[in-house]
């Protein structure tokens, strides 16, 4: 098996690994070579969205992409942002506030186990940036909620509540429109 370089931008910061296998999972990079483990390894085929990570693209779009079927190296000279990226840290590294996904998601006991969070959080942190360059109509909100957070699999809440606190955020906000 072949091992090489991997650079890349992680959440927010240039990372340089030497002699990584060219086969590694992202996921797998990312819990043992960098220590993030907040992103979780569910189902392992790229099925239930908990391993998510999003990759900020050139263009000013930014994706979910899934880190247990994707290889590490994918991720080559890309920036990502994974679940550890989100809250504001003070010089220490403590979390000093969370983002508004995250808040909201404590506060109105989004989960349970919280194994799908990660996932969770990053497909409504990425509908948020989307509808801040672009806010939905309220008659159009439970179908983009849906759109963005459908595909991600839970096994305890039923995705009542991760709907509910992402609906209250983007109203919050004001990325809804009347209409």
């Amino acid at each position: 098996m072949a091992n090489r370089p991997l650079q890349l931008t992680l959440n927010g910061k240039a990372v340089d690994s030497a002699d990584i296998p060219d086969d590694l999972p992202m996921i797998d990079y990312l819990h043992e070579y960098e220590n993030l483990t907040g992103s979780r390894l569910g189902c392992g085929q790229g099925i239930c969205h908990a391993c998510v990570v999003i990759v900020d693209n050139p263009d000013g779009t930014s994706e979910e992409v899934r880190t247990c079927i994707t290889g590490a190296h994918y991720f080559a000279g890309k920036k990502v942002r994974t679940i550890e990226g989100h809250a504001s840290r003070d010089e220490q590294g403590k979390v000093t506030e969370l983002n508004p996904i995250q808040q909201r998601f404590v506060d109105e006991f989004a989960f349970q186990c919280s194994y799908c969070a990660p996932g969770f959080v990053n497909a409504a942190t990425l509908l948020v940036e989307k509808l801040q360059r672009k806010p939905v109509v309220n008659s159009q909100l439970e179908q983009v909620i849906e759109d963005s957070l459908g595909h991600h699999i839970c096994r305890c809440t039923g995705y009542v509540r991760y709907f509910s606190a992402t609906r209250n955020v983007l109203t919050d906000l004001g990325l809804v429109r009347e209409g």
